[in-house]
């Protein structure tokens, strides 16, 4: 009996997350999430590489987008199974794709008034609602430490990831000949030094670990220096008095900031601080999942509520439901406003940065991750000249960028997680960009594991020893072999090199799009010289 893993997304990225396991008598996914950045819309709507009917369970780590957004199409596609996740996950998902759903059909209805005009045909989301409701009725959960059968010869067990409340480490057990396979996925990990969430869980025993490396490549600033780094740049925001902006994403980053301004507020030193407002009905309620669940929480926390008060609750604070409440903020020329989406890529953010990038009196704190695309990590990377929401905007604010305050463990967190597991477990390391993910798997080797950054499509064969050096071909392409299957997959390189020259942004990263196309025309000028064989 075989045991195979197949990287379906957040290979070389770190959005999308999606993992294939086969045995012979199981099919098991871990996540299914939404990617993020430049043509996103599209590959979101695009077919799975797999058949969702054939699909027997599928393992949440965690409520974050990027690991469930695509849930919903999967249950529309004809997923039919359980959907396995921790309580705390149960709740925060059911808001997150409830809230994704909306926007989405949101978005389909301003898009369709537009190519009305042009003559252009409809669009339609993804999923809408009514998919989002089959999709909550097949949660299940599993409490903490565990171990609960899944699916024929299929165990899982759950483990305090210390990212977001309610996130886990999964422990797989599957059943092959003679035996089993133990597979760990780290999902997403948090610090060790954890703010809100309590320390994650070691782990010391496995035959593979699949392990997220958002921060493979880099440390954040001590807690110290993040916290004295933001005193400092709020005061001098504060000093301007203009609208200090904050993407935040709903669940952890947002109440991580609730917190951190409630401490400075504590400081008698600091100055006032203006009005506080939280534009995101789906900040609100996860907020109070993170208030109903706070006994998960770090004891930092926990010494907060014993004290009487509320740690995501700084004075000051509304929260903003309605369209017109969130519209209303643009005739207040001072106060924090907090929004989503923490990438940029969506949601209310996008309609505060629109009226206010190009002031100079404003000022941008980044208090997460920005992915490849996104329009969050264009204006880190110091963008002068973008177009939001159909208008263009010369952009004049402040940016702050604070990664200490992120929810993801960074290199040496991970490597941390890492050097606990015994000498035989080998790494599969995903979830980043190629350079972070390719500079852990280095550190991992390093360390005297094997370790490997596997490409997206990758399937490997976990029944066999080194199974870590030997990547099989994506599912689709294992059957190619005939000059027909050739002459298709040539026809279909050519239709992508054309809808690439048709699509071509001025605005896109060429530095990083041409060492890709010469690797494939160097590809492509080795496949021309091959002889055939007579």
């Amino acid at each position: 009996m075989s045991v195979k893993i197949g990287f379906m997304g957040a290979a070389g990225e770190v959005t999308g997350s999606c993992y294939l396991l086969r045995t012979n008598k199981s099919r098991i996914l871990v996540d299914c999430g939404m990617f993020q950045g430049r043509n996103s819309d599209d590959r979101n709507d695009g077919e799975f590489d797999f058949s969702p009917a054939d699909i027997d369970a599928v393992v949440l780590t965690h409520a974050h987008i990027d690991h469930s957004g695509r849930l919903p199409l999967l249950v529309k596609r004809g997923f039919k199974g359980d959907i396995w996740a921790t309580d705390p996950t149960i709740e925060l998902v059911a808001v997150l794709l409830r809230d994704t759903a909306k926007l989405m059909g949101e978005e389909s209805e301003w898009k369709n008034r537009k190519n009305a005009r042009k003559g252009l045909p409809p669009v339609k989301p993804a999923y809408g609602e009514r998919d989002v409701e089959e999709t909550l009725k097949r949660l299940r959960y599993i409490r903490y430490d565990e171990r609960t059968g899944i699916s024929d010869g299929v165990s899982v067990r759950f483990r305090d990831a210390g990212h977001i409340v309610g996130s886990a480490i999964t422990e797989l057990w599957l059943a092959k000949e003679g035996g089993q396979v133990k597979i760990v996925f780290s999902g997403d990990l948090g610090p060790r030094n954890a703010v809100i969430e309590r320390p994650y869980t070691l782990i010391e025993e496995a035959d593979y670990a699949v392990i997220e490396s958002t921060y493979g490549d880099r440390n954040h600033k001590s807690l110290e220096a993040t916290r004295a780094e933001f005193r400092e740049a709020l005061v001098n925001a504060i000093g301007v008095r203009g609208k200090i902006l904050i993407p935040t994403f709903a669940v952890d980053r947002a109440q991580r900031v609730l917190y951190e301004i409630k401490r400075l507020q504590m400081d008698k030193t600091f100055p006032r601080m203006p009005k506080i407002f939280f534009d995101s009905p789906m900040g609100e309620k996860a907020t109070q999942i993170y208030e109903k669940y706070s006994p998960l929480l770090s004891r930092e926390i926990q010494d907060m509520l014993r004290k009487g008060m509320n740690p995501f609750a700084p004075e000051g604070l509304s929260y903003t439901s309605s369209v017109d409440s969130s519209r209303a903020i643009n005739e207040i020329d001072e106060a924090i406003v907090m929004a989503g989406s923490g990438m940029c890529s969506g949601g209310r953010i996008v309609h505060h940065l629109k009226h206010n990038l190009w002031n100079k009196n404003c000022n941008v704190f980044f208090v997460g991750y920005q992915a490849h695309g996104t329009l969050g990590r264009r204006l880190v990377e110091g963008e002068k000249n973008l177009r939001i929401a159909g208008e263009d905007i010369a952009v004049g604010a402040t940016f702050h960028t604070l990664g200490g305050f992120s929810a993801h463990g960074d290199r040496d967190d991970l490597l941390e997680w890492v050097s606990h597991f015994g000498s035989g477990t080998s790494f599969f390391v995903t979830h980043g960009e190629v350079k972070s993910a390719e500079a852990l798997a280095n550190c991992i080797r390093q360390m005297g594991y094997g370790a490997a950054a596997p490409s997206r499509g990758a399937y490997y064969d976990l029944s066999a020893k080194q199974a870590i050096t030997r990547p099989e071909l994506p599912e689709r392409a294992q059957a190619l072999g005939s000059r027909d299957a050739v002459l298709a997959l040539l026809a279909e390189i050519a239709s992508e090199a054309a809808s690439i020259t048709e699509n071509l942004d001025s605005r896109a990263d060429f530095a990083d799009i041409s060492p890709l196309l010469e690797s494939s025309r160097l590809i492509l000028q080795t496949v021309k010289n091959i002889k055939t064989k007579k």
